[in-house]
């Protein structure tokens, strides 16, 4: 009976382990996409000349 119990807390923990871990995979990937768009669009928006903060500096 307990042997079983073990057990199954055992799964339990393994499959909330892989879905975390599954869940982390996805947002890593949404995070280097969006990494990839903001250097695409800072290097398509450099053009212009000049940093894209600077205009604050007094």
């Amino acid at each position: 009976m307990i042997i079983s119990i073990v057990l199954l807390l055992l799964a339990l923990v393994l499959f909330g382990f892989g879905f975390a871990m599954h869940l982390l995979w996805i947002a890593a990937a949404v995070v280097l996409i969006v990494w990839i768009l903001g250097f695409a669009r800072h290097r398509r928006g450099r053009q212009g000349g000049g940093r894209r903060y600077a205009g604050n500096r007094r």
